[in-house]
């Protein structure tokens, strides 16, 4: 969960990536500008950041103020792409307030612009610079000249201690005499005299140069090996002073080295204060003029940044007044749309004594008004509402009834239209219920119906009775059935006539169950009486055969004949006997866990083997469950139908068995296959009942005991053609675990 301490800690988190990432720009446009305006070398880096940050952070500045002011732009433009009311109207106030403050606000940038480019450009005017060029210029001689000076002074030493000898010990007054005058000649600080060896010969200071002690130019004079003379500058903390280097060379041999003349010559403090101010400002002065352009953009920018801002002020004040008028109009605005929408709890907070306060007080009222008026037609409404859920409560329970109970239900109002049928007059009649439903029942029923049902109309109307009740056979599609038929006449309580109700329960199956037990027990009580006579006459005839069958000479063949013929019929009446029997009395079914699919295979090999000249497929789908049967009589059932299907098939032909489950319903559907001859529709529905058979000399016990065994485990069976040709017989047993 989103607590107060996370969003705090990620607002932290922000604001620091912020700051961080405008350091960072600040500190990338002051490198790159620094590169772009080419600065030298000699400008402090102090000075340049300081600059370049202060643009920068101007030019951030610019920029803020730039998003704000296209941001109201672009916000004004949305709006009025999205036609939000009262955009217009906006758009106009702050195009008014920008218009007003913009002309005098770029009048006045364009002079600041044009007076502080002048007065920027008079800073750093040519001759300004080729003054204080000048000025170091003369400087710059003086150091010149003074050096050109001390190396003639060394020279002049130089060549005089050469030509004299002055080196030799015995010349060291005349030494000593000619580089005192020296110094005094040339306001020399010092003047030193060193051997080849660099040892000091001879030195001399003037003492009307306040001067501290010089360091020892030994190492310079190491450094400065080669023959030829040297001048340097060095700075000492109150002065400058122009140090010279002079060899002294042999008379005959210039190569070869007698000395050095060493000579300070002092810079006075004054002068070199002047040189040095003179450097100074000329040095401000081109660092400044490497910041001229930096400078001008800085004022331009700074310039921008007020004259967006007065544009953004324009803008945000023209906001402002647009809000304090759009704002209420919208709200007005969007209450309207609500109430026209029905959102009837509609308020508008917005207080006022001028006439846009007096107008969203008026709406506020006429919306109170509204919702009062809602509230009392919507409790009618409920209450309207309660008496038709009730209406249709009943009217969804009578139908829950209608579709669940066994018989077919037909109401007919009074103009003969069909107004309800339920799912079992649907399933009996084989109709759909959007294919009849609100048509006159003369135009559905076929005329062999259409005439029952006029001779029901007709006896109702002779009788004036309300009610009638009759049993009737009907012929639908394939099937023979048996209705009982009930048909009741409604009433208002006037007497007028509403129309009818049929009502029909289908008796076919209990009928044939009916038949049935009438059969076994006429069966039983056939083979009571039958059997026992049976065994004595067989055994009579074959002790008669036994006994005299040698006995007749010309009549022995007669004799043997009429015997067997005895003996093969009883046979037969036993066979059948057994037959009436097993009809009459089949054992109660033992259901216990069976595999379907292996008593199907194991019948089917005895069939394979037994008829060549007939194909059998098997065809089964994956997942048959184990479920209980009783194997032995569903193996009767197999060999029933396999055997109707073997004597349909005249020569060549095929047999399929197929084999299928239904998780959905839990039923396992056995179809049986046959492209033999096939049965004709008045036979189908006679086809299950006992001692009816198609086959020539077929005792019509064989499918009776199928429908018998089906029926004992809750299952169905029936018969349909096959296509192209022949006959299908399809069980359909529940899965019972």
């Amino acid at each position: 969960m989103d607590t107060p301490i996370d969003r705090e800690s990620r607002r932290r988190k922000r604001e620091l990536y912020i700051i961080v990432i405008a350091l960072s720009v600040v500190l990338l446009l002051t490198y790159l500008e620094a590169h772009i305006f080419n600065l030298g070398p000699g400008l402090p880096i102090a000075s340049s950041v300081l600059v370049f940050t202060l643009i920068n952070i101007n030019l951030l500045l610019l920029l803020l103020i730039i998003f704000l002011v296209m941001r109201n732009i672009v916000k004004l433009i949305f709006e009025r792409k999205r036609r939000i009311f009262g955009s217009k109207l906006r758009i106009r106030l702050v195009a008014a307030f920008v218009t007003l403050s913009l002309v005098p606000t770029i009048l006045l940038f364009l002079v600041a612009i044009k007076f502080i480019t002048t007065s920027i450009e008079f800073w750093f005017d040519a001759k300004i610079e080729q003054s204080l060029q000048d000025s170091l210029e003369v400087g710059r001689a003086y150091y010149d000249r003074l050096k050109a000076e001390t190396i003639q002074c060394g020279l002049e030493i130089s060549h005089a201690i050469s030509d004299g000898k002055l080196l030799h010990s015995s010349h060291r007054n005349s030494l000593q005499r000619l580089i005192t005058s020296k110094c005094e000649q040339y306001h020399l600080a010092s003047v030193q005299i060193f051997s080849s060896k660099l040892s000091l010969i001879a030195e001399v200071q003037n003492p009307k140069v306040n001067v501290q002690k010089f360091s020892n130019p030994i190492p310079l004079i190491k450094e400065k090996l080669p023959q030829s003379e040297n001048v340097e500058i060095k700075s000492l903390s109150h002065s400058d002073v122009v140090l010279g280097f002079v060899p002294i060379k042999a008379p005959r041999n210039s190569k070869d080295i007698l000395g050095w003349v060493v000579i300070n010559s002092f810079i006075p403090k004054a002068l070199m204060g002047k040189m040095g101010g003179i450097a100074k400002g000329f040095e401000e002065y081109s660092q400044l003029k490497m910041l001229k352009n930096p400078i001008k953009l800085g004022y331009l920018i700074t310039l921008s940044i007020v004259t967006l801002l007065i544009i953004f002020s324009a803008t945000w004040f023209g906001f402002y007044l647009a809000k304090g008028i759009t704002i209420p109009i919208q709200e007005l605005a969007a209450g309207t749309h609500k109430i026209a929408e029905g959102d009837l709890d509609v308020h508008i907070d917005l207080e006022g004594r001028d006439e846009i306060g007096f107008l969203v007080h008026s709406f506020n009222k006429m919306a109170q008004d509204l919702r009062a008026s809602k509230q009392e037609i919507e409790t009618t409404n409920e209450e309207l509402r309660r008496i038709n859920r009730e209406i249709e409560q009943r009217r969804k329970y009578m139908e829950i009834v209608l579709s669940n109970v066994a018989a077919g239900v037909v109401a007919i109002d009074a103009h003969n239209r069909i107004r309800s049928i339920n799912k079992s007059a649907e399933r009996m009649l084989m109709i759909k219920t959007d294919k009849v439903l609100y048509k006159n029942y003369r135009e559905v029923l076929k005329p062999q119906h259409l005439k029952i049902a006029d001779d029901f109309v007709e006896t109702l109307r002779l009788t004036k009775r309300d009610t009638l009740e009759r049993e009737i056979s009907l012929s639908i599609g394939d099937k023979e059935l048996t209705l009982l038929v009930n048909v009741t006449l409604l009433k208002d309580e006037e007497g007028n006539r509403l129309g009818m109700v049929v009502v029909f329960d289908d008796l076919t199956e209990l009928e044939k169950a009916q038949r049935v037990a009438v059969w076994r027990e006429v069966a039983k009580r056939i083979a009571h009486e039958i059997k026992n006579p049976l065994t004595p006459i067989q055994l009579s005839a074959q002790r008669l055969r036994r006994r005299y069958i040698d006995k007749f000479a010309h009549d022995g063949e007669i004799f043997d004949e009429c015997t067997r013929t005895i003996i093969n019929q009883v046979d037969e009446m036993m066979r059948l006997v057994n037959e009436f029997s097993n009809f009459a009395r089949l054992p109660a079914v033992s259901l216990r866990p069976n595999d379907l699919t292996k008593i199907i295979d194991e019948t089917l090999v005895l069939y394979r083997e037994a008829h060549k000249n007939i194909h059998f497929r098997f065809v089964k789908s994956n997942g048959i469950p184990i479920f209980k049967i009783d194997g032995e009589q569903m193996k009767r059932v197999m060999i029933n139908l396999l055997d109707n299907a073997v004597d349909s098939i005249d020569g060549e032909g095929t047999v399929t068995v197929a084999l299928s489950h239904d998780p959905v319903l839990k039923m396992v559907r056995i179809e049986v296959q046959d492209t033999g001859s096939g049965i004709s529709p008045e036979d189908k529905a006679r086809l299950f009942e006992p001692y009816f058979s198609t086959k020539k000399g077929g005792m019509g016990l064989g499918l009776a005991i199928v429908n018998a065994i089906v029926s004992d485990h809750h299952g169905f069976v029936r018969v349909q053609d096959n296509t192209p040709r022949g006959t299908k017989f399809i069980i359909e047993l529940p899965i019972q675990t």
